[in-house]
């Protein structure tokens, strides 16, 4: 190589060094803190190329996109002295870098670990406030707001902002979670029994009005049958009374052939009469 260009290549070299330690890329979702010897000089920079003197300055960049606090579930108490499972998640973002890098270091965790803790003595007050059926459904909405209220001071506080607080999940302890399961499986077994002794009640009854119903249409209908009897028979002795007085003679002969043809109908019987008897009168008559 060339001795007369060794002190241009070094140049570039140091230019190039130079550069690529004052040139930074702030993104889109970043701001960036300058600080001289570390402390804060001028205003958080936007995004974009930015600018500083290696060995003297140096920057430190921060994300501003909103951030999940998802918390733990934690066991609460509430005013009956039972115990729930409250698990709650925040949104939260950062608002004043300033105030952030100061209170916090501009560190997440422990902007967040300040806000649990504060999140977790609001909802620990508010359920503690309410019964169970009012902290699941009830006053849900009520509590988050009272809540996300509560934590915006510590929030501004620490230089961000709190967007949203929400009840993940509200569930019974293991042990209530048993003893209700057990109470409402004792209710429905109560009100099910309950309702197949009315049931049979109802059924008894209706059985009882059937079997009332039913013989007092088998009396009426007997009454009918033997007042129709009656009057039939009443009508076939007056019949034969009418006819023996117009022809005895011929009446005796109608009775006698009736008797004959229901006697010798049934075959297979054996008779011993007396030829002469009062039996064969018209048989005894035919020449």
């Amino acid at each position: 190589m060339n001795q007369k260009y060794f002190p241009v290549l070094v140049v570039l070299a140091f230019v190039g060094f130079v550069a690529s330690n004052s040139l930074f890329f702030v993104y889109e979702w970043e701001r960036a803190l300058k600080f001289r010897f570390g402390e804060f000089v001028g205003e958080e920079m936007q995004p974009g190329l930015r600018f500083m003197i290696p060995w003297v300055n140096t920057v430190e960049k921060f994300d501003m996109r909103i951030q999940t606090m998802d918390e733990r579930a934690e066991l609460f108490q509430t005013i009956n002295k039972e115990d729930l499972m409250v698990d709650s998640f925040a949104k939260w973002k950062v608002s004043d870098l300033k105030q952030y890098y100061t209170s916090v270091r501009g560190n997440p965790s422990v902007a967040q670990n300040r806000l649990s803790q504060r999140v977790n003595s609001s909802l620990r007050s508010e359920v503690a406030k309410r019964t169970i059926p009012e902290v699941i459904a009830g006053d849900r909405a009520e509590i988050m707001d009272i809540v996300q209220s509560a934590i915006n001071e510590e929030a501004r506080a620490i230089g961000v902002d709190v967007i949203d607080v929400r009840l993940k999940r509200v569930d019974l302890a293991d042990e209530i979670r048993g003893e209700l399961f057990a109470r409402m499986e004792s209710e429905r077994a109560r009100i099910g029994a309950e309702k197949r002794a009315t049931g049979e009640n109802e059924a008894e009854q209706i059985r009882a009005d059937a079997d009332r119903l039913r013989a007092i249409t088998l009396a009426t209908a007997q009454k009918y049958g033997d007042e129709t009897r009656g009057e039939g028979d009443a009508t076939a002795t007056r019949i034969y009374a009418e006819a023996y007085g117009e022809d005895e003679e011929f009446y005796s002969f109608y009775r006698s052939l009736g008797a004959y043809q229901s006697t010798f109908e049934r075959g297979g019987d054996l008779m011993v009469l007396d030829p002469r008897s009062e039996f064969f009168k018209y048989f005894n008559q035919v020449k």
